[in-house]
């Protein structure tokens, strides 16, 4: 074994496992986590003379294994292909921003000042009739219908008429 061999690994031997680790923490692929480590050390082992500080090492072999990383993604090349002008719609895709919009209107609902958000909460979400908030709330049925009013038109202002979904819209029964 040379003298440089031998350099080589007092220097990376015992690095080998956390280079390993932090590979597979970037790629998630323990197969391109393997070839990022022996990319990594096939370049310290060229490089090795450029090092001046022994106590580098370990950072010096993590800079170089990120940035072998970022060299995977510089290289590929995504394949582009002609698309026809027509859209077509996709129903899962629909499905999916439909379940978007709801996420961001139980957002803004939540956001409300808690007078408001109860009340229009125990409507849209769990189907409760204004006699019913008024019940559960200790308020009267007029009152419940104001802050409901007052509800749907601050979320409405925020959406705008036509992004707000149907049920928020409706009002509910007596």
């Amino acid at each position: 074994m040379s003298s440089k061999q031998k350099r080589f690994e007092l220097m990376v031997g015992a690095l080998t496992d956390d280079l390993y680790r932090y590979a597979y923490w970037l790629c998630r692929d323990p197969h391109l986590a393997e070839d990022l480590v022996q990319e990594t050390l096939l370049r310290a082992w060229r490089f090795m003379h450029q090092l001046r500080d022994s106590k580098a090492v370990k950072a010096w072999l993590i800079t170089t294994l990120r940035r072998e990383h970022a060299r995977i993604y510089e290289r590929k090349r995504l394949d582009i292909a002609d698309v026809d002008e027509e859209i077509v719609e996709d129903p899962q895709s629909q499905d999916v921003l439909m379940e978007v919009d709801r996420n961001k209107m139980r957002q803004q609902i939540m956001a409300l000042e808690i007078e408001y958000r109860e009340p229009l909460a125990l409507q849209v979400i769990f189907g409760y009739s204004v006699k019913e908030i008024s019940a559960a709330l200790e308020l009267s049925p007029s009152a419940v219908m104001t802050r409901l009013f007052r509800a749907r038109k601050r979320v409405l202002d925020q959406f705008g008429e036509g992004l707000v979904p149907d049920e928020l819209l409706q009002e509910g029964g007596a």
